[in-house]
């Protein structure tokens, strides 16, 4: 029986962290309706240099007050949190002042994407929620035209993304400024509208209010594209790599954490050719004496025993797989809190091939979800490739993961919960618990163990190319030679990537425009693993037992820290 945790009584610098993160709400209405606090769904944020400088005001300003705080007042738990808050705020003031919030700009995580990509967690079942997104799209423009200003400021102290970046910025915002083809025109006439405001009734005035919204949110990105190509291209440069100085901060900034980079490179190398080792005698078991990975492949992709047909028995076995898993684990491996034992597997309304997580509401009235978002032309599925994906969206990755921090509210406060995620801390605990599973022989079936080896190796390849293109690293003789650049890095990835050449390309472009990101993954599976097996030596040290699920437990009862923070903590 799970017991529910008593409530803390609120400190000092609970206080101040729920006041920063009222703060960040107000400041940025996008991150607010991202971590799904009400109330700023309507709103836009300031993306001018006065929207950026204010965000780090503000940042600096906690920080003030965390530092006027007595230490000798602090329990555990507020120890974590001054750690969490000087760590993330800190690398947050550091990026403003080198320019780096002013104006971001690539493919994947940038105000291109996010004004729009918000738009697809706001509520829609309600004529207020409709309100709000009549006045969302309403204040676009004005987000747009300070973002604008951004980016010439930027330009002006030379500070432009990449041509790669900015060409297909370029690309994406006209496509939804496409008056004949944009989202956000189709998203307020199609039948999610429909099914909430009545033509015939009073709701006829809010629908035109959103039409004519939505039409000036188009217009406002071909604005913003007609800049990006006349003003920002002709001054970007050719150079996809940032250099070590932007690299060491961004990969701080995604880890939580300093790493020596050239030493995390060569291991990126070691790990890469240790799980293509791993794949291969793999593929063995699967096909036989001298079988080659892709023979293996062909032969899995080919056996019915692994295939799923339709969209319904892909979302049932995705269910099933995740209930099986928690009912194993629980009580045995962890101990899962009673409504994180509730995971809800869906087929996402998009089809754009992505598979993802949604945290529960802060009183589990909404539950954890895992989404599987699929092209309107794939039918047919290969449970191989994704039973680990299940592992890691769901138990015990993502969802024990954040379902934990969030049953935690009687203990963690809201900034806690909510907005201190690190994705060094959050994906590499999802790679973690993909490796765990296969430890706890959830993994044995050959074909199953392929499909985790095959999404570990992606994983490592980039760790490799985004630190060696980054920083101008040697390249190994057999990608080339030289020094690491895109045209290397797209080779390599082509040989070490087992997906569509879209979608590889696309992530090169994703790698080259958002350095650090991408091996936090990796890395981050790689210091989760040296603070277990560092807890494990100093258990061995005192000549007790190390106690695994305890550990996880303690671990996960913190919530997404920086992996600094994580392991100082651990170490005490």
């Amino acid at each position: 029986m799970t017991v529910t945790p008593p409530v803390r009584p609120a400190s000092e610098v609970d206080r101040v962290a729920e006041a920063h993160l009222e703060a960040v709400c107000r400041l940025d209405p996008v991150a607010a309706t991202s971590m799904g606090v009400a109330g700023h769904d309507g709103e836009v944020p300031d993306l001018s240099p006065a929207g950026d400088e204010a965000r780090a005001a503000q940042a600096r300003a906690t920080l003030a007050a965390v530092a006027a705080l007595d230490p000798g007042t602090f329990d555990d738990v507020d120890r974590v949190t001054v750690a969490a808050l000087r760590e993330r705020l800190g690398l947050e003031v550091e990026l403003a002042e080198t320019g780096e919030t002013l104006a971001p700009l690539n493919v994947i995580a940038s105000p291109v994407q996010e004004l729009r990509d918000v738009l697809d967690l706001m509520p829609t079942g309600t004529v207020e929620a409709w309100e709000n997104v009549a006045s969302r799209l309403g204040g676009l423009p004005a987000a747009v035209d300070g973002y604008v200003e951004s980016l010439r400021l930027a330009a002006s102290r030379g500070q432009v993304a990449a041509v790669r970046q900015v060409a297909a910025c370029i690309r994406q915002a006209r496509e939804l400024a496409d008056p004949s083809s944009s989202f956000f025109t189709s998203f307020v006439s199609g039948p999610e509208v429909d099914a909430v405001l009545d033509p015939s009734s009073s709701c006829a005035l809010l629908r035109r209010e959103l039409e004519n919204a939505a039409q000036d949110a188009a217009a406002a990105y071909g604005r913003l594209a007609d800049v990006l190509e006349s003003e920002i291209a002709p001054q970007a440069p050719a150079v996809d790599a940032v250099g070590e100085e932007r690299y060491a901060l961004w990969s701080r900034y995604f880890l939580g954490a300093r790493v020596d980079l050239r030493e995390t490179y060569e291991w990126g190398l070691d790990e890469l050719a240790r799980v293509v080792a791993d794949q291969e005698r793999t593929a063995a078991r699967v096909a036989g004496a001298g079988a080659s990975v892709e023979d293996a492949v062909a032969q899995l992709d080919a056996d019915p025993a692994y295939r799923l047909e339709g969209t319904d028995a892909l979302r049932r076995w995705m269910q099933e797989t995740s209930d099986a898993a928690i009912t194993a684990l629980d009580g045995v491996h962890f101990d899962v809190p009673e409504p994180v034992r509730t995971l809800e597997c869906r087929i996402a309304p998009t089809q754009t091939g992505g598979i993802y997580y949604t945290g529960p509401s802060d009183d589990f009235s909404r539950p954890g979800r895992m989404w599987w978002s699929v092209p309107a032309s794939v039918t047919t599925f290969s449970t191989w490739r994704e039973r680990t994906t299940v592992y890691h969206e769901g138990v015990p990755g993502h969802h024990l993961q954040v379902g934990q921090a969030v049953y935690e509210r009687a203990t963690l406060n809201a900034w806690r919960r909510l907005a201190c995620w690190t994705s060094g801390h959050g994906e590499g605990w999802a790679l973690y618990a993909e490796r765990l599973m296969q430890d706890l022989g959830f993994l044995d079936d050959p074909g199953d163990l392929l499909g985790m080896l095959d999404g570990q190796r992606m994983r490592a390849a980039r760790v490799v190319l985004d630190i060696g293109v980054h920083l101008g690293l040697p390249c190994p003789e057999r990608w080339g030679g030289g020094t690491w650049d895109a045209a290397k890095a797209w080779e390599f990835l082509r040989a070490n990537v087992n997906m569509p050449e879209d979608f590889v390309l696309f992530e090169l472009d994703r790698y080259l425009g958002w350095p650090g990101q991408a091996p936090s993954y990796k890395v981050g599976q790689r210091l989760w693993e040296q603070a277990r097996d560092g807890a494990r030596d100093a258990a061995a040290a005192r000549g007790e037992a190390f106690d695994l699920k305890a550990f996880h437990a303690r671990a996960l009862r913190m919530g997404s820290v920086g992996l600094d923070v994580l392991r100082e903590e651990l170490a005490r």
